[in-house]
């Protein structure tokens, strides 16, 4: 299977109504806003998207608004995963992927599983759906790294993971992937702050967390970088490395929700645990985006 997540895409968020209500209205206008401003393919229903806070009806309805607005104009990768692969697999076959044209899948969290659980657990999904997947490597939120090595494997063989999203945050593991990966088979950053870095090294593209807010300059700087019109990039992602590390100090989704509150694109609500952003990252991300 063809990877056709490239360039930029954005893992969207769940804007919520104050009495923790999924705000559609807002939801809609972000996507309208982000396809204007050029994004490539979207993301839902990830981390950003503060999934484990939802419930599994209100994703299945998120999942359908967000299908039935796009209406094909980009791809659409759904976040799918789960630590008990028996579970995820049965999940898997009873599901209504229509209107999706990739999942994103985690690597199993909590659990801690060893490499050669990791590859199996990818395998035995990859055996009960017929879409490409995305692996999904982000150890910071799931206590186990795949390692360069296991992603490398997978990616031989078995044919329809096409890609592996790459947040561990260590740029020398995804040099040893692009390094070693077969034809056909992308990394794709997990890192608004590595992705400028990642793209000049053969990355195909990135999940963005920022493009929710600045869809029209972070996409800038990714498309530039595939445009050759790689000093103009380099500039932007100066530009932005301030507010690349501001979303950061509270946490995601906290940052972005902060930032797309100041500029009223959504209301600054999250869902329990998760709590917004302190008032001093609120004045800085304003004080950050009023220089940009």
């Amino acid at each position: 299977m063809e990877n056709i997540f490239k360039g930029f895409g954005v893992a969207l968020i769940t804007p919520f109504h104050k009495d923790g209500s999924v705000d559609y209205a807002s939801l809609g206008h972000l996507v309208e806003m982000q396809l204007r401003e050029g994004v490539d393919f979207f993301c839902v229903l990830g981390s950003t998207a503060e999934t484990p806070c939802l419930k599994n009806e209100e994703k299945l309805l998120i999942k359908d608004f967000i299908v039935n607005l796009v209406h094909g104009r980009v791809p659409i990768l759904l976040g799918f995963g789960d630590n008990c692969t028996r579970q995820l697999v049965d999940d898997a076959r009873g599901f209504d992927f229509k209107g999706i044209d990739g999942i994103l899948s985690v690597c199993p969290f909590y659990n801690k599983p060893s490499q050669e659980g990791i590859f199996l657990h990818y395998e035995a999904l990859a055996r009960a759906v017929n879409l490409p997947i995305v692996a999904y490597n982000v150890p910071s939120r799931t206590g186990v790294n795949i390692e360069a090595e296991t992603t490398l494997r997978i990616a031989h063989e078995i044919p329809n993971v096409v890609a592996i999203k790459e947040a561990s945050g260590c740029l020398s593991q995804a040099e040893r992937i692009l390094e070693g990966r077969p034809n056909g088979f992308d990394v794709i950053s997990g890192d608004d702050a590595l992705t400028y870095e990642l793209l000049t090294r053969g990355a195909a593209g990135v999940i963005s967390v920022v493009g929710n807010a600045l869809a029209a300059i972070f996409g800038q700087m990714v498309h530039d970088v595939f445009s050759e019109e790689g000093q103009r990039a380099k500039d932007i992602n100066a530009r932005l490395n301030e507010i690349f590390r501001l979303l950061c100090v509270d946490g995601n989704p906290a940052g972005i929700k902060a930032l797309l509150s100041s500029m009223s694109k959504c209301q600054n609500y999250l869902r329990l645990p998760l709590t917004p952003a302190c008032a001093d990252t609120c004045s800085k991300l304003q004080t950050a985006v009023k220089a940009l």
